[in-house]
This record gives structure tokens, sequence and C-alpha cells, in this order.
């Protein structure tokens, strides 16, 4: 469910607007002079929408749009064929993503919905808070291109550009250009389509352009930083059972998980991925050093059947399990550091007889999907952590740039990296949803024109064109309507 303090802040905040502009738009001494101020500065509020005009920009446009036309003439062809091709693909992809969620919602698989390549985000629910300015500067930055795209397409082919403006609608940012209606209906349908189809081309180009900065940040970020060396950790939170004297820091540089190694925090993730869904690995103990550090203890089964044999109030114990030839189920209730420092990994006894000493592989005997994981983070003390690998995965931030000096920012590639991400995905999004043949969305007007350019030899009739393109248009706004609604119901409802 929507956090109830944030659809308060989020109504209250629309209320207070709403009503102080009724008040002043409703007052005889007030309202003249607040109008005209609106006017003025180009402003407009409506229920939970809130906008702003301006001409300031309008000689950069133009200065963009008469910039080398046969480039531009190239640009656009090249943006309106990706227009019609998007449209296309975006029922597609629309059409396989709503079928996903319906067997979603049918089986009740909570894995699949991370395969969905299109998800609805509610921030405060689904977007963590800390999250927010990366999510709202992308939408805006992806807006502000998608607009600046129609603005220098609409003035190559001679449509007059009133001006550029910037939304806020509910709590998502957004940009427009404001174009003169009577210039976009006398051009040919082709000099439309590279107008309408500029958006969404503008918005896959920026999305290439920020995986081209996230592939390449290695490379750019070199002289002050350098990688491959392992992960660096950015943040623990509170409550992580990372926190504490002998767990990790901030600005250590984690080497391994177990014997897995880790070079970057893709590594950290798939190591953490893999300890989840393996067994627990054995450590090789020596019989003479397990019948020295164990000790008498009652064992007993807990609740989901897994052994425990040491008191519970110990925090430096853990019951592991062994066999030998005479017995395959012996627990023993050993000190934890002891144990595994200085020793290898192991699965069977066998993995333990390379050496003449006799030893047998201990396991820990943990409860169901709980885990004992040595991390290795040197010059330190290894960290035992004991809990399941996603908490761990969860809590703590990592980075795969070390600084190669003191007073460079840890934070800075994580910032660039997320901030990228984000644009990818938003980007990419906003070119999805506005090639959708969906009305009031830039693939209504796609349609239409792109009717226009093809059947009008086929369908003479201009009617029977428009019936064409209204049906289009009514199953492709029920298609994306069904998606949203359904992703809005998976995230906030279930």
């Amino acid at each position: 469910m929507i956090p109830i303090p944030v659809v308060v802040c989020v109504l209250g905040g629309w209320c207070a607007i709403y009503l102080a502009d009724t008040l002043l738009k409703s007052s005889d001494s007030l309202k003249a002079s607040y109008e005209d101020w609106l006017l003025t500065y180009g402003l407009s509020v409506s229920p939970f929408h809130m906008r702003w005009q301006t001409a300031l920009f309008n000689r950069q446009f133009y200065s963009w749009g008469r910039w080398k036309p046969r480039f531009l003439y190239l640009w656009f062809n090249i943006g309106m064929v990706f227009g019609i091709v998007a449209m296309f693909g975006s029922v597609i992809l629309l059409g396989k993503t709503l079928m996903q969620t319906l067997t979603q919602m049918l089986t009740e698989a909570p894995k699949a919905q991370n395969d969905r390549m299109l998800q609805v985000v509610v921030p405060g629910v689904n977007l963590p808070v800390s999250q927010l300015t990366y999510f709202f500067s992308a939408i805006l930055i992806s807006g502000v291109i998608h607009e600046v795209g129609h603005g220098v397409a609409a003035i190559r082919e001679q449509v007059r550009f009133n001006g550029f403006g910037i939304f806020i609608f509910i709590v998502y940012p957004g940009a427009f250009v404001d174009l003169f209606t009577t210039h976009l209906q006398l051009i040919s349908p082709v000099q439309q389509l590279r107008i309408f189809c500029a958006g969404v081309w503008h918005n896959f180009v920026l999305g290439v352009a920020s995986f081209m900065v996230l592939f390449l940040l290695p490379a750019i970020l070199f002289p002050f930083y350098y990688t491959g060396v392992g992960a660096l950790v950015t943040y623990i939170a509170e409550d992580s059972p990372a926190n504490g004297p002998r767990g990790l820091f901030v600005g250590d540089l984690v080497t391994n998980l177990q014997d897995c190694p880790v070079y970057s925090v893709e590594n950290w993730n798939s190591c953490l991925g893999d300890i989840s869904t393996k067994s627990q690995v054995g450590y090789c103990v020596s019989a003479a050093t397990l019948q020295q550090l164990s000790f008498p203890a009652r064992v007993y089964r807990r609740l989901d059947g897994t052994v425990e044999c040491c008191s519970n109030n110990s925090l430096t114990d853990i019951c592991f399990s062994y066999s030998n030839n005479l017995d395959s189920h012996l627990y023993a209730c050993l000190p934890a550091r002891k144990v595994i420092e200085a020793s290898r990994v192991c699965q069977t006894n066998m993995d333990c007889q390379k050496d003449l000493v006799p030893s047998f592989c201990v396991t820990p005997s943990l409860e169901n999907q709980t885990r004992l994981i040595r991390v290795k983070h040197p010059p330190h003390i290894d960290m035992l952590y004991v809990g399941h690998p996603m908490h761990l995965q969860y809590t703590v931030s990592l980075s795969s740039f070390v600084p190669r000096q003191n007073f460079l920012s840890i934070d800075l590639p994580v910032v660039i990296e997320t901030f990228c991400k984000y644009l990818i995905s938003l980007s990419g999004a906003l070119a999805v949803i506005n090639a959708v043949p969906c009305f009031a969305l830039d693939g209504q007007w796609i349609l239409n024109s792109f009717l226009e350019a093809t059947l009008s030899s086929l369908i003479v009739e201009k009617q029977n064109r428009e019936l064409v393109g209204f049906l289009i248009l009514l199953g492709g706004s029920a298609l994306l309507a069904a998606n949203v609604a359904l992703g809005l119901w998976m995230v906030t409802a279930r």
C-alpha cells in the first residue's frame, strides 16, 4: 500500500495550492492583479496540475532548428523511421507485459515481477525515498530532451514555435512545447511524422548516450579512480548486521565472500546470489582441533527441522555438523572464528584429505536460508556474518571505483552510475509509452500521420481513415490503461 503520510502530504499540498488559487481568483480586489501576475510569468494552476510557459528560449530553439539543415533532415528522417517502428514495437511490448502481469496474478509468482520490462513506479512504495532525487531529475531531463526534439523538428519544418514550458502533474515533473496548430495541419503527413517522432527518437538517443557513459565510466574516471581490485563499502544501514566493531566500515575494500573472489559490485551481487542458492559450505578442521575446541552440549531440533547444539545466548559459538566413518550425524558446538580462520572450505570429508593430518569437513547447522559467510576486507580481520545473504546485500552499498587519492569522494562514481541507470530506464520508458497509439500521447499523432501517408490511396474517404485510426487508438488506449491499472494494483494493493 502507498504510505498514508505520502498520500496526506500530496493531497494536502495540492488542496492548499488549488484553494489559494480559487480564493485569489474569486476575490474582487485581488483577481485582476493575480491573473495579470499569472499571465506575466506564464503560470497556470488546475487540480493536481501546474505549468509554466515562457518564450525566453525561443531564440535558442530557432538557432538549433536552423543549424546544418542537411544533417537535421537526415537526423529527423532516421527519427521518423525509428518512431514508426517504436509505435508497433510498443504495442508488442505492452501486450507481452500485460500477459506477464496476468500470469503473475494467476500463479502468485513474486519473482515474475522482476522479469517484466515495464513496471509502474510509485515513489515511496517500490521506489526508495533515497532515490527520489535521481528519479525526478531523470524524468525532468528526459522530458526536456523529448520536447527539444519536437521543437527543433517543428522549426526545421517551418512550423511556428510559440514557447517551451515545464509542468508538475501530481508529483511527476515534465516538459512541453507550444506549436502553432494551423501550421502543423498545413504541412504534409511525412513532415508531421518527422515532428511527432522526434520526441521518442531523442529519448532513445538519450538512453543510448547514457548507456555509453555508463559503459565507458571506468575509462572516463581512470585518472582519478581504479577498478578491478574489490568492492568499496560506501554506506552501511544502521540496522545492518554488518555493523559492529568486527563488521564492515565505510571505506573498507571487500575482496572475498567465502572462496568467491570479489573484484567489483557485480561480483559481490553474484557471489551473494550463489551463496543463497547453494548449500552451506563447510570448513576443514583437524580431528585434534575438533576434539580440543568442542565441548558437550544438548542437541535439539528447531521448528524447521534443523539441529541446534549451542546455547541461545552464545554470540561466538555455532553448532557444526560433521560425519565420520561410524556415525554420519555428529554435532559439535565450536567457536566460529577459531574454526573458520585459516581453514579452507569444503563440501565433504574427501575435500579435507589433502593433508596427512586426519580432518573433518564441519558444516554450520543453521536455520533454513541462513548462511555463515566469511567476508574478507583486508587489512582488517575477516567479518563473520550469520543471516540471510540478501539482508547483507540490501543493507550494504558498495562501489567498484576506488579513489586514487584520499581527498576524492567515494560517492561520486556511485552518483554518476545511478543517475545514468535512471536516465536509461526512464528515457527508454518515456519513448515506449509515448510511441503507443493512445489518445493524448505522441502515438496518436504518429498513427494519424502514418495512416494519412500510407492509406490515402487505399482508403480514399478521409472519414474512413479517421475511423480506422480511432479504432486503433481505442485498442492502444485500452492496452496501456490495462497495464497501468494492473501494474498499480500489483505495486500498491497486493
